[in-house]
């Protein structure tokens, strides 16, 4: 089984629970705490991508929130094998400037993949996820609760076989 190695940013507003989602998937635990990231944040999680015979390590920068992405230091981005692009489903403020934050991002990384995730799914109704996917406009990988962990493993597992190729 091959090794590689990869560096993964997690963007999106100031909220948004990047941090949870990396603290649930690295070490299983979530907090209702609200902790800003100053700058970035690294952590480090091998997995192993069945499919391709690859131990993916996965470097993961969680990045500062901020409203646009171009407020992010470039230096953040540089390197990057694939992006996971948080929203707030609760917070319609945290996805009205997604396309020209992800057309900024795709100027950057123009290979990396990126995955569009709503996060905060325990908190809303079915009804309410369907209002969010049809006001975002662009297609959500996916939903997810770093509360109680819906799909934030799957979320990481994806984005890890898409930088592999």
């Amino acid at each position: 089984m091959q090794q590689v190695s990869k560096k993964v940013i997690l963007i999106g507003n100031f909220g948004v629970g990047k941090t949870s989602l990396v603290r649930r998937f690295v070490y299983q635990k979530f907090s209702e705490e609200y902790l800003t990231t100053l700058g970035v944040k690294i952590d480090k999680k091998s997995v192993e991508i069945k499919e391709k015979n690859t131990i993916a390590n996965l470097i993961i920068w969680d990045i500062a929130g901020e409203v646009s992405q171009t407020q992010v230091p470039q230096s953040y981005y540089l390197g990057s094998h694939g992006v996971i692009y948080v929203l707030d489903i609760t917070r319609p403020s945290t996805y009205t400037r997604i396309q020209e934050d992800l057309d900024y991002v795709k100027r950057l990384l123009p290979k990396a993949p990126i995955c569009i995730v709503g996060n905060k799914v325990d908190l809303v109704s079915a009804q309410d996820i369907e209002k969010f996917k049809s006001s975002v406009m662009i297609p959500v990988h996916f939903l997810t609760s770093a509360k109680d962990g819906s799909n934030v493993e799957s979320m990481f597992l994806w984005i890890a076989s898409q930088m592999i190729g």
